[in-house]
């Protein structure tokens, strides 16, 4: 049995989460319908994917359009990016007062090369006045609502460059709630394993609950992070991608059932349609289910699907041509074996280096630097 993840703001509003695991933000995915589909599954905390602050502040449209929530979303999560203190307040404020979101998460852990180019995401860290001031006005900003804020980041921008450490520092004393650490560099991006040893550094660092992120695949895999580190809730990203009964076996686990969902083939069509139901019902039905495209090389990785018929799944524009391509999967196909604990979503090699802004790794200090357009290129990571 583990216990419930509390994330506490400094004026003691606090979300409760019964079963400590979260949903993590990634972009073009953990739309409201995707994130009903896993909240369906079980308990835990289902964030919304990543929305830069100054798309908040100047009212962009499409920016207010991914803040869509369902109604049996009880607890509004969103990750917010953004390098400017003063605007990742006032975007917050505005979540908060006009959209009801009660958990705010900060995003210092993309390590898309235009965002790092220009300062942002997983390279911020580096420069520590920098970040101690988006903290402390993001929190205060949410606090006055009672509104804890968290906040996820990387191991640093390269084995010479580490943060961690100080980021967690900096983000206890700011009065965030709780940090979320992907065990992996910048540089790493999503390539190789999470060294799951620093989360248990930071864990005995820090007084705030510290979340573990990577290469979370199965149920199991999060019991034995939560053992070997000492951390108080696990990040899911990529293991739930084509997988959202991911979070049920989450639940049973982290409530002491062992059981392991291994659905057929015919189990699995039945949760793309309720996926694309839930799609049609946000975007309406020729953009829902072109948006479910994405998704159907997940569903069916390793399963008895032939070239053609993957092609044609990952065609479908209507409900008429999914139903016709689902009626010719043959639903007693067991769940493939050779896919548990497998690697899923992007992967990659280790970058050459890290794509910095000039001079970036001189000081650790940005002074009263401009980080000019750097949240005009963010992207989810």
């Amino acid at each position: 049995m583990v216990e419930p993840l509390r994330l506490v703001a400094p004026s003691g509003g606090t979300v409760e989460v019964a079963v400590p695991v979260v949903l993590a933000p990634m972009a073009g995915i953990t739309n409201a319908a995707f994130r009903q589909l896993c909240r369906e599954q079980g308990a835990g905390l289902y964030v919304c994917e990543m929305i830069t602050s100054r798309g908040i502040v100047e009212r962009i449209p499409k920016t207010f359009d991914m803040l869509r929530f369902d109604p049996g979303e009880s607890v509004r999560s969103v990750q917010l990016y953004g390098v400017d203190p003063a605007v990742m307040a006032k975007a917050t404020e505005i979540l908060c007062v006009e959209f009801g979101v009660r958990h705010v998460d900060l995003n210092f852990g993309c390590p898309v090369p235009k965002v790092t180019r220009r300062g942002g995401g997983g390279v911020l860290p580096w420069k520590r006045d920098r970040l101690d001031a988006i903290l402390r006005a993001t929190v205060a900003a949410a606090d006055r609502h009672g509104v804890p804020v968290t906040m996820k980041t990387r191991l640093g921008i390269d084995a010479d460059h580490l943060t961690y450490l100080d980021a967690g520092r900096i983000a206890q004393d700011a009065g965030c709630a709780a940090i979320a650490l992907h065990a992996r560099t910048v540089q790493q991006a999503y390539s190789g394993h999470a060294a799951r040893e620093t989360i248990a550094t930071l864990v005995e660092r820090l007084d705030i609950p510290v979340l573990g992120n990577g290469d979370i695949w199965e149920a199991s895999d999060a019991l034995e992070m939560v053992a070997r580190t000492g951390c108080a809730g696990v990040v899911v990203g990529r293991g739930c991608l084509g997988r959202p009964w991911l979070f049920r076996d989450l639940a049973d686990a982290f409530t002491g059932r062992d059981t392991r969902t291994l659905p057929t083939l015919g189990e699995v069509a039945a949760m793309v349609r309720r996926h694309a139901e839930l799609l049609a019902g946000l975007y309406g039905e020729k953009h829902g289910l072109t948006d479910l495209r994405k998704h159907m090389a997940w569903y069916f990785k390793g399963f008895p699907v032939g070239g053609d018929h993957r092609r044609a799944l990952a065609m479908v524009s209507s409900f008429a041509e999914l139903d016709a391509q689902l009626a010719e999967l043959d639903p007693s196909a067991p769940f493939p074996a050779s896919e548990l604990g497998a690697p899923r979503g992007r992967q990659g090699t280790p970058r050459d280096k890290v794509v910095l802004p000039y001079g970036w790794l001189d000081s650790t200090e940005l002074g009263d630097a401009d980080l000019v357009g750097a949240e005009s290129d963010a992207s989810g990571g």
